[in-house]
């Protein structure tokens, strides 16, 4: 008899421990596996959309295991993206705010035409914009920075620029919207920016040429 009781009793236990697993199962999957809603923010709606639907392919159903380094990823790959920040919103929501890279200059590359963004990747255009300088020649990107970084230091007004062109020599000439072109060397450029400054504030003729190739020397055509 004692052995008969032991034996529901462990019957019992195992029918309770069995159901207890599968109403906790349940409820797990009620609460915690809901799918999550995503709110992308911060760039033009079809742009949000696809990032969207990107996201969701990664088939995320809970806030609290997010594998955060694939959101990265994805986020991390679109090249219109500057930075970017995640929100949290318990219990099923994310929020995402991105912003968007400027836009600095544009260049050809074969037949297709890009924007360079500040956060220094190119962006693929249907075509080209007016205000925005064109750069010619086969320059690397940290080539375009180096010189950016210049021009700011000099306070030369980048938005007056028209075209840039990258030579094999490692420097540059800007060509400004009034026709002004003005021939850098391949050191010093900031204050050779700074000095055409000068030369054009002092000067009141219309100015063609600037050329500061060679070191302590300028050459002006009017």
């Amino acid at each position: 008899m004692l052995l008969q009781k032991n034996k529901k009793i462990i019957l019992y236990l195992f029918l309770f421990i069995i159901i207890g697993t599968l109403n906790n199962r349940n409820l797990r999957n009620e609460n915690l596996l809901k799918d999550i809603n995503i709110n992308v923010t911060g760039l033009d709606q079809i742009s949000n959309a696809k990032l969207i639907n990107n996201l969701n392919l990664l088939k995320m159903n809970n806030l609290f295991f997010l594998d955060e380094k694939k959101i990265k990823k994805i986020l991390n790959s679109n090249n219109l993206i500057e930075k970017f920040f995640i929100f949290k919103k318990y219990p099923s929501t994310l929020d995402i705010k991105v912003y968007k890279t400027i836009f600095l200059a544009q260049l050809k590359k074969k037949d297709d035409i890009f924007f360079l963004g500040s956060n220094r990747k190119l962006i693929k255009s249907n075509k080209i914009v007016k205000d925005i300088p064109f750069i010619f020649g086969d320059f690397r990107i940290e080539n375009f920075f180096q010189l950016k970084k210049a021009i700011t230091k000099s306070n030369f007004n980048f938005n007056k620029i028209k075209n840039l062109f990258f030579f094999k020599s490692g420097r540059w000439d800007i060509e400004t919207e009034s026709g002004l072109l003005i021939k850098l060397p391949k050191e010093n450029i900031q204050q050779s920016l700074e000095l055409s400054q000068k030369i054009l504030n002092k000067n009141d003729k219309k100015i063609k040429i600037i050329d500061l190739r060679q070191h302590k020397q300028v050459i002006i055509n009017e």
